[in-house]
């Protein structure tokens, strides 16, 4: 039988130790969307509309330049990858509706619009990175076994951009956060 100790727990509490705030990251597109064109239409434009909706967030809130010079690449990177998205799929026979937010990704901007000044970054870039991950699976997925050519190339064109994203945001995370400010990043 499996049993619990609770000794580090208490020990922590008693010292004072806080728990990191929450950081909810948007969940994950369903996997279906990796390979159906509607679903992937539906995942891809919740992505984007995650982004610039928290980005959007970000280059009001953030206290740090760098933060706000990402969030504003963001923003229009991904109204570009919103529109070729809607594009394709038009091509593609479909009749896109436009992108909403499901309940996990509402919750992550509502965790934004409440987040304390002092924790802003952090929680922002927290979250950017799962999101740009699986944003990235589902293009990377969909280009290769996507079952309609219009939308693998346009999911196949957001690749770059998305990793991009990443790549941007793990070295914020990693690299240049330092005392829970960030330093000012060239080159973005």
């Amino acid at each position: 039988m499996f049993k619990l100790n609770a000794f580090p727990i208490l020990i922590a509490a008693a010292a004072g130790v806080a728990p990191l705030a929450a950081q909810t990251p948007p969940p994950p597109p369903p996997p279906e969307a990796k390979t159906a064109a509607t679903p992937y239409v539906m995942a891809a434009g919740m992505s984007d509309l995650y982004e610039i909706n928290s980005s959007q967030i970000a280059s009001q809130k953030s206290p740090t330049p760098a933060v706000r010079k990402f969030a504003n690449m963001l923003i229009q990177h991904h109204q570009k990858t919103t529109a070729a998205t809607m594009k394709a799929a038009k091509k593609a026979g479909l009749t896109p509706t436009p992108p909403m937010l499901d309940a996990g990704a509402t919750a992550s901007i509502a965790e934004l619009q409440q987040a304390a000044p002092a924790d802003f970054d952090r929680i922002y870039i927290a979250q950017q990175i799962p999101a740009h991950q699986a944003a990235l699976d589902l293009h990377r997925s969909y280009s290769t076994r996507g079952d309609q050519a219009p939308l693998r190339m346009s999911a196949k064109s957001a690749v770059p951009i998305v990793r991009q994203h990443l790549d941007a945001a793990m070295k914020m995370q990693n690299g240049n956060m330092q005392h829970g400010k960030m330093k000012n990043m060239s080159g973005m």
